[in-house]
């Protein structure tokens, strides 16, 4: 594994000789442009090791995505190889649909200190939640991004993070997405807590997540990735574009769906990404990733 192969992938030229926020905002801020938030080896007959070699081979070798344990998992490895003060977190990802949380942690991020000051970093959240900056780990202040506002709130050593949703104009508006979720104004995206974890924690999650019949990455193939003025995302055979606030506090949103014959071209040309294995996709779950 060498990082500077990583830089490469992720097209990253900037100095890394001083562990600032700085460098680790702009190292992210590559990532998340370069490297998908996908689960598109489930559909394709493979396994999603636990494993930061095999994790550092699909990603970086083969530029492929992954899910919160791969993007988090590798993107420790880079900040620790630059010389981050880095922990693992877990969370739960809230379900709007069902107003609750998992019984067991089923997401990881990252904790990093730095100059007396504590970070929560996440690159492996996808979708219109994904984080485009480090985010300093303090309760009920506002921290504004290009995706939107999210904000931490503490409760009892309990930590949610939560994002403020724009107003939203769709060019041809899908019936898939339930009223509940299309009238919030704000969603809790997960919950943490600050109790550091190691990578074995994680195993039992990652083989629940990827072979449960009702795992929402079972039951929906995905692939977003963040892009200079907001997203793109394939789920099942609809394509989801969104450019962020392109006017009053607005966001730009375009579905369509796609034929059997667009889905590989799309993928190599929206997300460049090319698989080994026949994909098969899949959405076959009311649940709403937006």
């Amino acid at each position: 594994m060498d990082i500077k192969e990583y830089f490469a992938r992720i097209s990253y030229q900037g100095s890394y000789n001083k562990p600032d926020l700085a460098t680790m905002s702009d190292i992210f801020q590559h990532h998340i442009q370069a490297v998908p938030f996908e689960n598109l080896s489930i559909h394709c007959g493979e396994r999603i090791e636990l494993d930061l070699e095999a994790t550092y081979n699909k990603m970086v070798r083969k530029k492929r995505g992954g899910w919160c344990m791969e993007n988090n998992y590798l993107l420790s490895w880079v900040l620790k190889t630059l010389g981050y003060d880095v922990t693992l977190l877990g969370a739960k990802v809230y379900v709007p649909e069902l107003d609750a949380y998992p019984e067991e942690i089923d997401h990881l991020l990252l904790q990093v200190e730095l100059d007396g000051k504590s970070y929560i970093v996440d690159a492996g959240f996808g979708m219109a939640y994904q984080m485009w900056q480090p985010m300093e780990l303090i309760s009920g202040t506002d921290q504004p991004q290009t995706p939107g506002v999210f904000r931490f709130q503490e409760e009892n050593g309990i930590w949610y993070l939560e994002k403020v949703k724009r107003k939203q104009w769709v060019l041809n508006p899908s019936t898939s997405t339930s009223p509940n979720v299309e009238n919030e104004v704000c969603r809790r995206v997960y919950l943490f807590t600050l109790q550091p974890r190691d990578i074995e924690e994680f195993r039992g999650c990652n083989d629940h997540l990827q072979t449960a019949p009702d795992s929402l990455f079972v039951t929906k193939s995905i692939c977003s990735l963040q892009i200079a003025d907001g997203i793109r995302a394939l789920v099942g055979w609809k394509l989801t574009e969104i450019k962020y606030n392109y006017r009053d506090n607005m966001d730009h949103v375009e579905i369509r769906m796609l034929a059997d014959e667009e889905i590989e071209k799309t993928l190599r040309e929206k997300f460049n990404v090319t698989l080994e294995k026949k994909f098969v996709p899949v959405n076959t779950s009311r649940l709403s990733l937006f």
